[in-house]
């Protein structure tokens, strides 16, 4: 008897509120409960919807990829006039892979684009630049000097493609390249006749070579 009284007195004061206490608790568990499983449902259905997202992902980056390098390999062979190029991802996971440009010109035995010419440079670059933009087309196209480092023979490769590629889009671009100049179909130009007055000029080179040989 004396051990189970001392047990008693240990036990401390009695909380006579312990019942509500209990029942109050139990009700806050049950909307946590409810609250987690909410959570749980919300967090798998974004990560099945992650998993979607990134499958299709994977699914048109790798069609578009593909697109692109099928498409590149035929560009760079007309404005090269031979040779090989193809892009290839730097890792297996396509969502994370770095693209790099494999490049060799026809008579090269380079082992990385760095090692080309400027010109083999640019040219290497418009193939990369025409082969994305045939695959997702837009009425009209800018180019901004991109003839610049090229000699005339490329010069003339490059004006060749964007003739091509003119019947299904509009090509605005600057250039002070005589070849491209001569190959456009309307020049503008802006002169400075006199000082610190500019004038816009435009000129329909078709008409300008009839009026010339009339």
């Amino acid at each position: 008897l004396t051990d189970i009284q001392s047990k008693i007195i240990r036990l401390g004061a009695i909380n006579l509120a312990a019942p509500e206490e209990i029942a109050s608790e139990s009700k806050r568990k049950e909307e946590l409960d409810i609250q987690y499983n909410d959570l749980t449902d919300a967090l798998e259905k974004l990560t099945g919807a992650i998993k979607t997202i990134d499958s299709e992902t994977k699914t048109r980056f790798q069609d578009s990829f593909d697109a692109i390098n099928n498409r590149m390999k035929e560009v760079f062979s007309k404005l090269f006039g031979g040779g090989i190029a193809e892009l290839a991802l730097t890792e297996d996971d396509a969502l994370n892979a770095g693209v790099v440009i494999m490049a060799r010109p026809p008579g090269k035995k380079n082992s990385s684009i760095s090692q080309l010419s400027g010109g083999e440079k640019a040219l290497t670059a418009l193939a990369l630049v025409f082969a994305i933009f045939e695959l997702n087309p837009a009425p009209f196209c800018i180019l901004d000097e991109v003839d610049a480092p090229l000699d005339d023979l490329n010069t003339m490769r490059f004006i060749n493609m964007v003739e091509e590629m003119s019947k299904t889009v509009q090509f605005i671009f600057i250039t002070h390249n005589k070849v491209s100049m001569e190959k456009s179909d309307h020049l503008m130009g802006v002169t400075m006749q006199e000082a610190g007055v500019s004038r816009m000029v435009s000129v329909d080179v078709k008409q300008a070579l009839e009026f010339a040989e009339a």
